[in-house]
């Protein structure tokens, strides 16, 4: 009696109907601008009806309840949304997002997603080998940088605690030399590094803030001084956390220098490549990362720059035996007599255990695009930043903070009427509240800041000095009503 609510080849123009009626009203309630303006109070009223009704509703109903939460989503792939590291997905990763769903892999035993396995494995090799990684690298789908930067610092702390105090934490917890551990990055690092310090039990004080160059690029000379204090204070280092691809600016570390300062002091380092990381896919812009083969692990965000549905992102590690330090075994599930065997269970490699085939969208969307349009759909973005801000430039009061590395954009309207810190705050919340754009704002040296985030590469150089014309267009208004 329940098999129409669920998924068999007898039941597939059910689930094709579905879809193409849940489509229709996706596409017909698609926002006309980047936001609606609608207000969070304004959105608790219209999405106040009964969550869970004794009887299922007819669809027609349910259809006319999903209607406000599609008119009142910012539309990713407006020109005018270019906020954040938050990109349009392509639509060959929605297709794979349907395929996925539909199969519902589990990816933590081999005998849960067989063929998903052996692809995200096939996938993660790719990945290594991309990167500069050689033969003994491996590579475990993630939700993202969060969790991609926790395992990193996790490892970097075990590997530190077994190597310099001798302790085992898995089975032995945290010995008081823990308290002596030290994470280093720059001072315009990700915040998951402070928040992974402090999840690790080592507080977020153990993480050492080096300064940065008028690029917002980790200093190496500084980083140098920072290691020599600790050395004499006692303190070990059991990381360096560079960035390729900072939030705010796109900025890269210089990942070669970076590497030999951590291989002088022994080390781990992890590279946040959360959104530089799509920068492989460039042939005009892979230069970039000159020394990421380097690093003992990496994060990769491919809902970022890959342009893949959230959740997409991947950890790799140059030496995968490393990843023994997250394994546990059940007998349910990836019992020791599988790994003598040759049985593959992804479970060994995650610190997740039910964790869903990402990698497929990936996958899909490579076998669809290739690497010659991803490339060229990349090298786009980056083009759209250097126009936005050589724009920027002449037009005052528009003020440009520091020309682009990647596709990342930090400027200020700037007033002589007006406290500009206030004025930019305001400037980015009128444009919001009023649906006209979806800017980004950040705080630099004190400054208040709008950012563009260039990520969507449909848009055109005509919709972004319109977006920027708006901008101006607004600041004076506001300035002259302050």
């Amino acid at each position: 009696m329940f098999e129409k609510e669920f998924f068999s080849p007898e039941s597939a123009q059910l689930y094709h109907d579905l879809l193409r009626r849940t489509l229709a009203v996706v596409q017909s309630a698609w926002p006309a601008g980047p936001y609606s303006g609608c207000s969070a109070q304004e959105l608790r009223r219209q999405l106040s009806d009964d969550l869970l009704p004794a009887e299922g509703l007819p669809l027609d109903e349910v259809l006319a309840r999903l209607r406000p939460l599609v008119e009142h989503s910012i539309a990713l792939s407006h020109p005018y949304t270019i906020a954040h590291l938050h990109s349009p997905p392509l639509l060959a990763s929605l297709a794979a997002e349907a395929v996925l769903s539909t199969l519902n892999q589990s990816m933590d035993s081999f005998d849960q997603a067989p063929a998903a396995t052996v692809l995200e494995l096939q996938l993660g090799e790719w990945l290594c080998r991309e990167a500069g990684y050689a033969g003994e690298a491996g590579a475990v789908f993630t939700s993202g940088a969060t969790q991609s930067n926790f395992m990193g610092l996790l490892l970097a702390r075990d590997s530190a605690l077994a190597t310099r105090f001798n302790c085992d934490a898995r089975r032995e917890g945290l010995p008081p030399e823990a308290r002596r551990l030290r994470f280093l990055c720059s001072e315009v690092a990700h915040f998951t590094v402070e928040k992974s310090a402090y999840q690790l039990g080592l507080g977020s004080e153990a993480v050492i803030k080096v300064p940065v160059d008028a690029g917002f690029r980790m200093l190496p000379g500084a980083l140098r001084d920072k290691l020599e204090e600790l050395r004499q204070q006692a303190l070990v280092p059991a990381a360096i956390v560079a960035t390729a691809g900072t939030t705010d600016f796109g900025s890269i570390d210089p990942l070669a220098e970076i590497a030999a300062l951590a291989r002088g002091d022994a080390s781990w380092l992890h590279v946040d490549a959360a959104y530089g990381s799509a920068l492989l896919l460039s042939r005009s812009h892979r230069h970039l990362l000159r020394g990421l083969e380097l690093a003992d692990s990496i994060s990769m965000d491919f809902h970022k720059g890959f342009w893949q549905a959230i959740s997409c992102g991947a950890f790799l590690l140059r030496d995968a035996t490393r990843f023994q330090h997250l394994e546990l075994h059940a007998d349910y599930l990836n019992p020791v007599a599988h790994a003598a065997s040759g049985i593959p269970n992804l479970v060994d490699r995650s610190l997740a255990t039910t964790r869903r085939f990402d990698a497929l969208k990936l996958w899909f969307s490579f076998q669809l695009l290739g690497r010659e349009n991803l490339g060229a759909m990349l090298d786009h973005t980056l083009q759209l930043a250097g126009f936005a801000a050589e724009w920027i430039e002449r037009h005052p009061p528009l003020q440009l903070l520091h020309p682009p590395e990647t596709g990342c954009v930090v400027f200020r309207y700037r007033s002589e009427k007006a406290d500009s810190n206030r004025l930019n705050a305001a400037l980015r919340q009128h444009l919001f509240d009023r649906g006209l754009a979806v800017l980004g704002h950040t705080v630099v040296r004190g400054q208040q800041c709008l950012k563009l985030t260039c990520l969507n590469p449909t848009v055109t150089q005509a919709a972004l000095t319109a977006l920027l014309e708006t901008v101006v267009a607004q600041g004076r208004e506001l300035e002259a009503g302050d």
